[in-house]
C-alpha cells in the first residue's frame, strides 16, 4: 500500500493518536522525568502510570457514553450516577454485615437502574435525550445526598482497597477492570450484530425500525450500559478515597467523557462507535490535566489552558483540516480505482 493511500483511509484514526504523542513529547519536553517510570516492590510508579490510573474512571464513562452517543444521544446524568453509586457503595459496607461483592453488585445494579430510567425516558416516552438526562443529572446528587445523610460517609474494606488503589502485575488492579470491559465492549459492538444493530439506529432510526430492529430496545440498552459504566466508575472513585463524596464525586465527568468520544472522531448525531480511539480521547484529556498540574501553573489557568490546548486538537481533526491535508497528498487516478473506502 502506498504513503498517500494509508494516510487517507486512516487519517481518522491517526488524527487522535498523533496528537495524544504530541502532546506527550510536548509535556515531556518542559517536564523533567515526566517519561520516567520506575518499579518499586513489584509496583510500576510514574506519570504515565498515574495517567492511566486516573484516567480510569473517565474511561469508563466514555466507554458507555460512546455506545450512547452511537445511538443519537446523550447522557449527562453520568457524574450524578457516580455519585449514587458511590454513596450506595459506602453506605451498604458502613451500615450493613453484606459480602463485599453484593455490595458491589448493588452499586452496580443502581447504575443500571439509573440508565434504565434515562433510556425510558428516552426511548419510550420521546424525551430529548440531554433533557431527560439532565433530569437525573439535577436530582441524582440531591438523591446522593439523601443516601449519605448530607455526609461524608468513610470506610475500610480491603477488597474495595484493592480496586481503588490494588495492583496486579505490576499494574493498577483499576486499569486490569477498566481494560477488561473495553475489550469485552469491543468484542461485543465488533463481533456481534449488536454493534452494527446500534449504529444503524444511530444513523437512520426510521429505517431501523423498517428492517425489524427493535430500535427502542437498543437505546434503552445503552442507556442502561451507560449507567453500568458510571456505576462501576463511581464504586472506584469511592473506593479510591474510602469514603462516598455526594458533592463531588463525578462531578463534571459527564464532559470529559463527552469530550473524549468528540476526540475520537464520532459524531453527536449518531452512528459509527469509535470506542477504542474513545480511550486515546481519554488518555489525551488525563495528560493534558497531568500536564498542567505538573507544570507548576496557578490553578485557576489550569480549566482556560486544557480548554485552549483541546480546541487546537479539535481543529487538528476537525473535517477542515482532514480537506487540506488531502489536498496536500492528493491521490492519483490509479490509486482511487484500486482504493476502498473504510
Amino acid at each position: 500500500m502506498k504513503k498517500n493511500d494509508f494516510l487517507h483511509k486512516h487519517q481518522k484514526t491517526l488524527a487522535p493518536l498523533l496528537s495524544l504523542v504530541l502532546i506527550i513529547l510536548v509535556t515531556a519536553s518542559v517536564t523533567p522525568g515526566f517519561l520516567k517510570i520506575t518499579f518499586v516492590d513489584g509496583h510500576l510508579f510514574g506519570s504515565l502510570v498515574d495517567i492511566l490510573h486516573r484516567g480510569t474512571p473517565t474511561a469508563l464513562v466514555a466507554l458507555g457514553m460512546a455506545v450512547v452517543i452511537a445511538t443519537r444521544g446523550i447522557d449527562l446524568s453520568v457524574g450524578a450516577v457516580i455519585a449514587i453509586c458511590g454513596a450506595v457503595t459506602a453506605v451498604l459496607t458502613v451500615n450493613t454485615d453484606w459480602p463485599v461483592w453484593i455490595v458491589i453488585l448493588c452499586a452496580l445494579g443502581t447504575g443500571a437502574l439509573c440508565g434504565l430510567w434515562n433510556g425510558i425516558l428516552v426511548s419510550v416516552f420521546n424525551i430529548q435525550p440531554i433533557v431527560a438526562t439532565l433530569i437525573l443529572m439535577v436530582a441524582g446528587r440531591g438523591i446522593a445526598q439523601m443516601i449519605t445523610e448530607g455526609q461524608i460517609v468513610t470506610f475500610h474494606s480491603e477488597v474495595l482497597d484493592a480496586i481503588g488503589n490494588g495492583y496486579f502485575l505490576a499494574f493498577p488492579i483499576r486499569v486490569w477492570i477498566a481494560i477488561g470491559l473495553i475489550l469485552l465492549t469491543v468484542i461485543v459492538m465488533r463481533k456481534t450484530a449488536l454493534g452494527l444493530f446500534i449504529e444503524s439506529v444511530g444513523a437512520n432510526v426510521r429505517a431501523s425500525r423498517l428492517v425489524g430492529i427493535e430500535a427502542r430496545l437498543l437505546v434503552m440498552s445503552a442507556y442502561v450500559f451507560s449507567g453500568f459504566c458510571a456505576g462501576l466508575s463511581g464504586i472506584i472513585l469511592a473506593a479510591d478515597i474510602r469514603g462516598a463524596d455526594a458533592n463531588n464525586a463525578g462531578l463534571w465527568l459527564e464532559l470529559d467523557a463527552i469530550l473524549a468520544v468528540v476526540l475520537a472522531g464520532a459524531s453527536l448525531a449518531g452512528g459509527r462507535i469509535y470506542l477504542l480511539l474513545t480511550v486515546v480521547g481519554v488518555l489525551i484529556i488525563q495528560t493534558l490535566t497531568t500536564a498542567i498540574l505538573t507544570s507548576g501553573l496557578p490553578v485557576q489557568y489550569n480549566l482556560v489552558v486544557k480548554a485552549t490546548i483541546i480546541l487546537a486538537v479539535l481543529l487538528i481533526q476537525s473535517p477542515k483540516t482532514r480537506q487540506w491535508l488531502s489536498g496536500l497528498f492528493p491521490k492519483k487516478e490509479g490509486d482511487k480505482k484500486g482504493s476502498t473506502t473504510p
